[in-house]
């Protein structure tokens, strides 16, 4: 065991917990209008507590216990069977490297409640979320982290994906399957409103920028030089993207917002994630300077050409800022073309079906959506009977 290395994964954790509970919840929850924003953050903290359990239980094991055939890691480590406070993985305690996997198992299925609040049956988004999370998610951390099959020595020869923070993993897993839920739900009765409170938006994409250093930093599992680069470029391509978003936005509209300025942080941040422990500091400036219009235009795309209502641009931020950031790596020299494109397209088929089969069969057993009336009273008051403002207090 190295004790720095060690400190800094404690760290880390600490970080991507950060950028779900409050970050996520806060960057969500001020997008939506007034009458869903404790929704939000009952849909953020719900996820965190459930997939927490669950990746004790079974996640942690599929993903990265030992497996065979490089399609899952089986069950010989559910519950943490075996797993000591002396057990090692790498040169950090076992113990910690389930727990910092862990956060990232909370903040992927977190990432997908922008596709569908505002409308969601809350008893479907807990059952959908942690089936999703054991049999999509878990799955494809094997295949790319766990030693599996799209990894080094798999399918694709001695050199397999480079994915080294979850451009691939998180990102577009997350993006498809908001994507589909959205077109499943169908759009919001009423989605004129804006967001109820830009200032809350700042404030959560700031706590997401500052998590995301443990997020990509960590992803080294180590406190060395790789970790430092892995941290400057995030913010790099973070800053830079922020501003090509706001100046494409004032080109298009002959105005920069806030909500965009900061919209474009997180495509910056996406986009950034898969090549972070492959490149430098010019290739960041790089990305991110795409990132903020390549994402502003794929919204565009999203909501008004293919008319789908996913409220809170998942897809075309998450979804297409990882998948493009992963094909950057091959474009940068830093991986095969095979492996980041084949990558990139097997675990979009695979997200794809699979998520298309839990939705249905969780729709079979509890509602997908909240009736009309429920809807237009908002989901704070009628899902979980609270508001969030009381102007009469």
């Amino acid at each position: 065991m190295n004790a720095a290395d060690s400190a800094w994964i404690m760290t880390a954790t600490a970080l991507v917990l950060f950028m779900t509970l409050p970050g996520l919840a806060l960057f969500y929850g001020g997008l939506v209008r007034a009458r869903n924003v404790l929704s939000v953050f009952m849909h953020c903290y719900a996820i965190a507590c459930l997939m927490s359990v669950l990746w004790f239980l079974l996640g942690y094991s599929i993903a990265f216990g030992p497996g065979t055939g490089g399609i899952w890691g089986g069950l010989d480590k559910a519950g943490l069977s075996g797993i000591t406070i002396d057990s090692l993985s790498g040169t950090l305690p076992e113990i910690l490297f389930f727990a910092f996997q862990m956060t990232f198992a909370i903040i992927t299925p977190a990432l997908i409640v922008g596709a569908y609040v505002e409308r969601i049956n809350f008893a479907f988004l807990l059952l959908f979320s942690g089936l999703w999370m054991l049999l999509c998610y878990a799955p494809v951390v094997h295949w790319i982290w766990g030693g599996g099959m799209l990894a080094d020595g798999g399918i694709f020869g001695e050199t397999g994906v480079r994915d080294f923070a979850g451009g691939i993993v998180v990102h577009e897993t997350a993006g498809i399957a908001a994507l589909i839920l959205a077109i499943m739900l169908g759009a919001r009765r009423d989605h004129s409103k804006p967001p109820h409170n830009p200032g809350m938006v700042m404030i959560g994409a700031a706590m997401l920028w500052v998590g995301w250093f443990g997020f990509n930093g960590g992803s080294q599992l180590a406190a060395d030089g790789g970790a430092a680069m892995a941290i400057t470029v995030t913010h790099i391509s973070a800053a830079t993207a922020s501003l090509t978003w706001a100046l494409w936005e004032r080109i298009k509209f002959g105005k920069a917002s806030l909500v965009g300025l900061v919209t474009g942080t997180i495509a910056g941040l996406a986009s950034i994630t898969p090549a972070s422990g492959f490149v430098g500091p010019w290739a960041a400036l790089l990305i991110g300077a795409i990132a903020g219009v390549l994402c502003q235009e794929a919204v565009t795309l999203v909501r008004n050409k293919l008319k789908v209502d996913d409220t809170l641009d998942v897809f075309a931020v998450h979804g297409v800022g990882g998948i493009f950031g992963t094909v950057m790596i091959a474009a940068l020299g830093a991986g095969t073309w095979a492996a980041q494109l084949g990558s990139l397209a097997i675990v979009g088929i695979f997200t794809t079906v699979v998520t298309l089969v839990i939705a249905y069969a969780c729709r079979a057993i509890v509602p997908m959506r909240v009736d009309a009336e429920a809807e237009s009273n908002g989901l704070d008051l009628s899902s979980h009977g609270e508001r969030a403002y009381d102007l009469t207090s």
